[in-house]
Formats: structure tokens, C-alpha cells, sequence
């Protein structure tokens, strides 16, 4: 009988790189991605077939919408998990340039005609038949550049002119002209993206106080004035003027209320029969209470806890710094967001017209939440890779 014959390998056995990874967290991510969209494109027909027939369009015209954009940012999606994560720090600046250049052109005067006026505000660029809002874009670059910017001046953050002051004035690019549109709201979430992702690497927080306190007056005079000075009045006290500045505050409650434990039921909402302004967008938390009541809200925060969480876990697990301050930035991207939503909903937060993740009308929002929720699984898999058990090594420079 022959003697077995022994096969020699040199190092460690390594796995084909398919599917998902070996470990849970990309499915679950998916997993909760997918109940959010769901739920989204099912509570969004509920809150807009009336806006729809009272345009003269079908009613399942903002699902349809909704559903068009889904379908890019699912597309998004799949393309950012295929990315490998660390190419991002390559593409760190044109990403920014270009989220600059769009910003700026969008209030450049004589541009009305690509960028116009729509409530007040400039915030879209309508190119080819298609509207894009920029400030998201500028959402997704500035976690890309902060955290590729940060892995450079990690040694720095002691000196805030060698270590901050560098990242103020490319944040200060894009904050300046977001604010500008006006999205003054859009402008803060942006700069605290880069904070959080800029305090996750090392930053100082006396820094960032610092800061703040230089800023606190300019930020004052800009919330006191016109219609954002009435928006803090009624959030301080939405019955002094009940009927106007305070009647979306008011209405917004009254429609979280009246949905008691289990709510009024699917599409049996009352409040967006012309009570509630913008159900389908800036209400949508609100909408959701009325008609699934409390159970549902739990449902739903429970929902983005899940996922917020496992962002988190992807960011502790990643292999290198790059990584974590990725996965930290979109895992803050989508908690942030959906903080100010359901504040602004419970009359927490002054109104301001920021969507819920995933589940409110806005495509330009839905497509880079999902693009961001793509990378996260693209750190999620380089984490979970048989080759990485041998221990973790950090890129710090």
C-alpha cells in the first residue's frame, strides 16, 4: 500500500473573497437596511397618495419616485460593498473638490436656471431631467476627506494650528455655502459629521469648545433672525403663536398623540388632510406615530438602535484606523440624522427639513444613505477575512 501523500502548504490557508464575509454583521446590516426601506416605501404611500391626487398625479407617484431611487441607491449600495474600503482615501479629494464645486455653483448668481428657487431656498440641481441635492453629496465627503485627512495629522491634534485648523478651513468650504442655500440645519450636521469623525481620530474636545465659543455669536445672530428666529420661539413655546410659527410644532404633537399604544392604523392617519405640512418628508416620524402608535415608534427606533449599533461593531472590528473612522462617520451619519428627525418630530429640536433615514420622500438622501451603508459592509467583510485573526494592525499614518 503507497504511504499518504502530504501536500505542502505555504502559510496560512486563505479563503476565496465571496460573499459577504464570515462574519454576521454585513447580513444583519442588510437585513435591517432592507425592513427600514420597506417600511419606508409602505408608510410613504400612506402620507402621500393625498398630496398626489390633490397635484392631479396617480397616487403611488412619490412611492414609484422613491422606489426609482431605491433602485439606484441599492445599485450605490452594492458598488460601495465591492469597493475595497481603503481606495476611499485616494478618492478622498476629488470626492471633496467635486462636493465643493456643486455647493458653490448652486448659489452662484445667474445659475437659477440648473439651481432653482424652490420655498425660499436654493438646495437642487436639476441637470438632465434628473435633481440632485449637493449638501449630500458633501455629507458623504466630508467623512471620506476628515478621515482620510486624519490619519495625516493624528500626531498634531495637540496643536490646534498644526492639528484642527487645517480641517476648518476645507470644512469651512463647504459649510459656507450650504449655509448660504439656505440650510443652515444641513450646514450644522455636516460640520458635526467632521467633528465626530475628527474626535473619533484624536481630536482634542477643549478644541472643539474652544471653537464653539468662538462661534456661539455668529450662530445666534444667524438662528434670531427672519423665519429662524420664529422657528425658536415656537419650539420654546409652540402655543405663543399657535396658528403660525407654532402650528407645525402643535400639529406635529397632536398627530404623535392621538396615536396612542397601537395607533390609528395604516393610511387612517387624519393629520396629513392638510394639518400636517410635509407628511411625507419632514413629518414622516410623526405620521408614524399617529398611525402605528407607540408600539410601531418602538418598533422603528429599535430598528435604527440595531443598526447604529452594528455600524459601531464594524467600526471596533475594522482592520485599520481607515477603517473605523469610516464605519464611525456613517454609523454617526445615520444616528444623527434620525435623532433630529424624531427631536424636531416631539417638538425636541426647532423644525427644520431634515428627512428620516431611509423611510422619508428625498432621493438624493436615500441613495447616499445607502451608498454609506455600503461601505460600512466593505469594512464589515475586509473585518471579517480568516487572515485578519492573527491580529489587527492599525494604519496610523
Amino acid at each position: 500500500m503507497a504511504p499518504p501523500v502530504e501536500i505542502a502548504t505555504a502559510g496560512p490557508v486563505r479563503y476565496p473573497d465571496v460573499g459577504l464575509g464570515r462574519g454576521w454583521e454585513s447580513a444583519a446590516l442588510l437585513g435591517v437596511t432592507v425592513l427600514l426601506l420597506s417600511f419606508g416605501l409602505l408608510t410613504l404611500y400612506s402620507t402621500s397618495s393625498l398630496l398626489a391626487q390633490r397635484s392631479g398625479d396617480p397616487d403611488y407617484i412619490y412611492v414609484l419616485r422613491q422606489a426609482s431611487a431605491a433602485a439606484v441607491g441599492l445599485l450605490a449600495l452594492v458598488v460601495c460593498a465591492g469597493i475595497p474600503y481603503r481606495l476611499w482615501r485616494r478618492l478622498a479629494w476629488p470626492l471633496m473638490g467635486m462636493s465643493i464645486f456643486l455647493l458653490v455653483l448652486i448659489v452662484l448668481p445667474g445659475t437659477e436656471p440648473i439651481a432653482p428657487r424652490i420655498n425660499g431656498a436654493r438646495r437642487w440641481l436639476r441637470l438632465f431631467g434628473v435633481s440632485v441635492q449637493p449638501s449630500e453629496i458633501a455629507k458623504f465627503a466630508i467623512i471620506v476627506w476628515t478621515a482620510g485627512m486624519a490619519l495625516r495629522k493624528q500626531e498634531h491634534f495637540q496643536s490646534l494650528s498644526r492639528g484642527l485648523m487645517p480641517f476648518l478651513l476645507v470644512w469651512g468650504a463647504v459649510l459656507v455655502p450650504t449655509a448660504l442655500e439656505p440650510d443652515l440645519s444641513m450646514a450644522v450636521l455636516i460640520g458635526l459629521l467632521g467633528a465626530i469623525v475628527a474626535f473619533a481620530a484624536g481630536a482634542r474636545i477643549a478644541h472643539f469648545l474652544f471653537l464653539g465659543l468662538l462661534a456661539m455669536p455668529v450662530l445666534i445672530a444667524q438662528l434670531g433672525v427672519g423665519f429662524r428666529g420664529d422657528r425658536i420661539k415656537a419650539w420654546i413655546d409652540p402655543m405663543a403663536d399657535p396658528s403660525g410659527a407654532g402650528f407645525q410644532i402643535k400639529q406635529s404633537l397632536i398627530s404623535i398623540g392621538s396615536g396612542g399604544l397601537t395607533g390609528e392604523g395604516f393610511a387612517q392617519g387624519r393629520q396629513k388632510f392638510g394639518f400636517l405640512p410635509e407628511p411625507h418628508t419632514d413629518f414622516m416620524f410623526s405620521m408614524i406615530g399617529e398611525e402605528w402608535g407607540f408600539l410601531g415608534v418602538a418598533g422603528l427606533v429599535l430598528l435604527y438602535v440595531s443598526l447604529v449599533l452594528v455600524g459601531f461593531r464594524i467600526a471596533r472590528r475594522a482592520p485599520d484606523m481607515f477603517g473605523e473612522l469610516l464605519a464611525i462617520g456613517f454609523s454617526s451619519l445615520i444616528a444623527v440624522h434620525a435623532l433630529l428627525h424624531m427631536f424636531v418630530g416631539l417638538g425636541l429640536a426647532p423644525t427644520t427639513g431634515l428627512p428620516l433615514p431611509l423611510i422619508s420622500f428625498g432621493r438624493s438622501n436615500l441613495v447616499v444613505t445607502l451608498a454609506a451603508v455600503g461601505v460600512l459592509v466593505s469594512v464589515a467583510r475586509a473585518a471579517s477575512r480568516p487572515e485578519r485573526r492573527g491580529g489587527r494592525r492599525r494604519a496610523r499614518a
